[in-house]
């Protein structure tokens, strides 16, 4: 008897890709721009959120304020989304994965269904702490934003080369504690070129706030340059 097998992850990613097509498209339409945030645990996802968020509200030059919101991916508790109601003035919403490490298209279109999408510039998705899963899911964003912090190690991208190869972007926080660490920003920059040459990479501290204005003013001109 033959036996048919089925490659059942690559049969999912197919289907979730199709359908991150389709939610980019309804994205492009109401011209919301979309970016998926994604890191490992303790990385200053949320800090580097509220500081960006603070700068976007109000830009520099006389452009109007950008109207952004925050969908905060968790397994469990909403601690993240209370700290960027409590700290900024965006939406937030807590979406809970129920045990699974990543977000995919059909999640992110519940959550930007839920925090009204339609009504924003801009929707952050912080996605669940960690440099695996969410690397394999297209959620549908326009852009991916890859943080890396000093305590972590400059040796990221040998380790997990395919988070830093689908990132658009890459973010190292925590630059303020670089001389109590080993990390060398030189070896993270060859590092990071043997897997991804093209991102852009910004150096950041969220305690200084040094860094932070460049990276806001990067991407405040992409998502007005989506909107033209």
């Amino acid at each position: 008897m033959d036996i048919k097998t089925i490659e059942l992850k690559k049969t999912i990613l197919e289907d979730n890709n199709k359908d991150a097509d389709l939610l980019r498209e309804q994205l492009n339409d109401a011209e919301t721009f979309y970016v998926n945030v994604m890191s490992s645990p303790g990385s200053g996802k949320t800090t580097t959120l509220v500081s960006t968020i603070r700068l976007l509200q109000n830009p520099p030059g006389g452009e109007h304020p950008l109207r952004v919101g925050v969908m905060e991916a968790d397994i469990d508790s909403d601690v993240d989304a209370h700290t960027i109601a409590d700290e900024t003035s965006a939406p937030s919403i807590q979406l809970h994965t129920g045990g699974m490490c990543h977000l995919d298209a059909e999640m992110s279109r519940q959550g930007l269904r839920e925090i009204g999408y339609r009504d924003l510039d801009l929707v952050f998705l912080e996605n669940v702490g960690n440099l695996v899963c969410p690397a394999e899911f297209d959620t549908g964003a326009h852009m991916k934003v890859v943080i890396l912090s000093v305590p972590e190690g400059d040796d990221k991208p040998l380790k997990y080369p395919l988070m830093f190869k689908e990132a658009d972007v890459v973010l190292v926080t925590k630059t303020d504690a670089i001389e109590a660490f080993d990390f060398d920003s030189g070896r993270f920059l060859r590092n990071l070129d043997g897997c991804n040459p093209d991102a852009p990479v910004f150096f950041l501290s969220g305690a200084t706030g040094d860094g932070v204005a460049e990276w806001a003013a990067w991407l405040d001109q992409k998502v007005r340059e989506r909107q033209k």
